[in-house]
């Protein structure tokens, strides 16, 4: 079963997006329409201290009535943020992210953010095993 580290290897977009936690909301969303993403990892000094998200912004934002230009990231991240290793399985992140409504998980390795997965990021992977395995067992049959 492939892990996160070969997860992370093989996505094309591999750039990490960060925001401050003093950050407005609104750079925060503008960031996100930017980069055509779904949510961004919130640090200071290089450490993860957050998440914020789509889900964030519509239920702790608009829900609230709360403004985008005066409300800070802070205030309204996901600030216990579940994160994965490099050695993490695929499995074992599809387990959590089912179990916990996620949609994204930073990789952390000695405490500094190294990447960022996405529920399509392990689909895509267990879908690339899937069809490795097949193709042995076709090669296996027809040998």
């Amino acid at each position: 079963m492939t892990n996160v580290a070969q997860v992370i290897h093989d996505k094309i977009e591999k750039t990490i997006f960060t925001i401050r936690p003093e950050s407005t909301v609104l750079e925060a969303i503008t960031l996100m329409a930017d980069k055509g993403i779904g949510a961004l990892v919130v640090t200071q000094d290089e450490k993860v201290v957050g998440i914020f998200s789509e889900r964030d912004y519509t239920r702790k934002v608009m829900l609230m009535e709360r403004t985008s230009k005066e409300t800070t990231v802070s205030e309204i991240m996901t600030a216990k943020v579940l994160t994965v290793t490099k050695s993490t399985s695929v499995e074992d992140c599809l387990d959590l992210m089912t179990d916990r409504h996620l949609r994204h998980l930073p990789v952390v390795e000695n405490e500094k953010l190294v990447g960022l997965i996405s529920i399509g990021d392990l689909v895509k992977a267990v879908m690339d095993d899937q069809r490795k395995l097949i193709d042995q067992l076709q090669q296996y049959i027809a040998s």
